[in-house]
């Protein structure tokens, strides 16, 4: 710069200018080429174009005018500040300004938006602001923030707020509770209330807790590339003009499974029980997970439908069946007793009720829920025999989904006869999630376990032993599983579609699990009431389900 300057009748002022657009620019270098140039007598003028070389790989291409003048036979530039920029102002300099990367969307699979860049808000307390009415202020904001944080007091906060260097944080709020607090505390001396960047819901009931795992999993690549502004500033170092802009690139949005309509059905059928209650639904084809949804009871314990683990109870008797079907001990029309009770080892296993069908078909069996039928096959299979059928419908084995905590389910081998003919009725030592079972479901619906999968491109890490089921299985389980709902123990599901599953009722101290898991088209799920008692409340509330999609969705 100074050696530019010297060319200058003023090289003072232009050392001076040169050396502040230099650094407001944050500039590596600058090339100047000369255009053209003029001249008569003692002055001139002479086109340039520079080219600014900026951080992060940036530059910036101008064309202006020097005015040249001639004095005892030199000739040096008649310093402006156009000598700069054209558009450059005297006691104006040149800043590199960087904007916000724009941030992308989250959607689900249809392409309505689930996460956007927004805004939270965070509301803190200023003793030093607040001065005389630090009191009045606490008061009003222990109030205001109550319903957010029942533990408020005011004297508390004020000490608190007295003894902090600097405001004391108290809440961090959405949009619509910012807006309704702060029409009440907002303007009072002392309280702050900041913006804070992040990704917000567009539907606070839409999948709340597997949304926010999915904002953490994906928070990181929403960011798009930074957009840059040159512009000048005056001698107060305020903003002018705008000389040169290029804008932010967003980054490619990020698509979820989610199916809404298929989460809304879901959570709205989930919502009509007070009890914990859950539904999975998987796209057997793809393996996509459609909707996890929970009612609140459930949201308050955690991720119950994809991490609590449960007694299945008779809808692990697909598993059941599945195993005898594969290792030849039984067809859907073999003859196979169904006695009320049934005395195996030291454990006496009864019927719902105590009903006793006699000597029926298995697919009969399957469609009433004998649990003595089952339990008798259990008895005849080996220690592992349950843990390997089990594996072939995957449960079992641990799925790292890209923003979705899972555990599929738990079936150990066991050398006790009486455990293992608990095991084949879904008793015993059994224990399945609903996502595992809807993982079931999928599996006879596609004829082998898919991966499953949340978030599109991002792949999910499978451990642990996984075996292919034979088709001949779930050929046959497919009719069987019909049967259950044409005239078994799941007719309310009738006039619901193609509708395959199992029911369950899953005992436990104290209660029973109400269960149901099947699949219609391309839709697998499973559906559980905590403590709901017969299997007929999971029925219901999955025909809830299905009768808010059309008959047809995802066929």
């Amino acid at each position: 710069t100074s050696a530019a300057a010297a060319l200058a009748d003023r090289p003072d002022a232009a050392r001076e200018a040169l050396n502040e657009a230099w650094a407001g620019l944050q500039a590596k270098a600058l090339d100047a080429q000369i255009l053209s140039a003029k001249y008569a007598e003692d002055t001139g003028s002479i086109a340039y174009r520079y080219t600014w070389h900026l951080p992060k790989d940036r530059s910036w291409t101008y064309d202006g005018q020097l005015n040249m003048i001639r004095e005892e036979g030199r000739w040096q530039v008649r310093w402006t500040a156009t000598g700069l920029h054209p558009r450059l102002g005297e006691n104006q300099t040149l800043a590199l300004r960087a904007d916000a990367p724009p941030r992308a969307s989250v959607n689900e699979r249809s392409g309505t938006t689930v996460l956007v860049p927004g805004y939270r808000y965070g509301f803190a307390l200023d003793a030093k602001a607040a001065g005389e009415q630090l009191m009045p202020t606490a008061r009003a904001v222990a109030d205001a923030l109550r319903p957010f944080d029942n533990t408020l007091d005011p004297q508390r906060l004020a000490e608190q707020a007295s003894s902090t260097a600097g405001p004391l944080n108290l809440v961090t709020l959405r949009q619509a509770d910012r807006d309704a607090v702060a029409g009440a505390i907002g303007t009072l001396p002392g309280v702050v209330i900041t913006p804070q960047p992040e990704m917000v819901s567009t539907d606070e009931h839409f999948a709340p807790a597997l949304i926010d795992e999915v904002k953490k999993t994906v928070s990181d690549e929403l960011d798009g590339a930074p957009g840059w502004r040159v512009v000048t500033v005056n001698q107060n170092g305020v903003d002018v003009d705008v000389l040169n802009e290029v804008p932010g690139t967003p980054a490619p949005s990020i698509t979820i499974s989610l199916d809404r309509a298929v989460q809304n059905a879901a959570q709205n059928a989930v919502d009509f029980t007070g009890k914990q209650a859950m539904i999975v639904v998987i796209k057997p084809s793809t393996g996509e997970i459609l909707a996890v949804a929970q009612n609140g009871a459930a949201d308050r314990e955690g991720p119950l439908a994809t991490m609590g683990l449960y007694p299945p109870g008779s809808t692990f008797k697909i598993v059941t069946a599945g195993a005898a079907i594969e290792r030849d001990m039984a067809t859907p029309n073999t003859l196979l007793g169904c006695p009320g009770h049934l005395d195996i080892g030291h454990r006496t296993v009864p019927n719902y009720g105590g009903f006793d069908l006699g000597t029926v078909p298995m697919s009969r069996a399957f469609a009433s829920s004998c649990n003595t039928t089952f339990a008798e096959l259990a008895s005849r299979m080996p220690p592992r025999g349950l843990t390997q059928a089990a594996s072939q419908y995957g449960i079992g084995p641990d799925y790292k989904i890209a923003g979705l905590s899972t555990v599929s389910g738990s079936v150990p081998p066991t050398v006790n006869l009486t455990e293992r003919t608990e095991d084949g009725f879904g008793q015993g030592k059994v224990l399945v999630s609903p996502f595992g079972m809807a993982l079931a479901a999928a599996t006879v619906a596609a004829g082998h376990t898919p991966v499953p999968r949340l978030i599109a491109g991002r792949e999910t890490e499978i451990s642990g032993d996984r075996q292919q089921i034979p088709a001949g299985v779930v050929d046959n389980l497919r009719p069987m599983m019909r049967l259950v709902v044409t005239n078994g123990t799941a007719k309310d599901l009738q006039g619901a579609g193609d509708v395959r599953g199992k029911t369950g009722e899953a005992e436990f101290a104290g209660g029973s699990h109400s269960w149901f898991t099947g699949y219609r088209g391309d839709m697998a799920f499973s559906a559980l009431i905590v403590g709901g008692g017969s299997s007929e409340y999971a029925v219901r509330m999955l025909k809830g389900m299905l009768d808010s999609l059309p008959p047809d969705y995802q066929a």
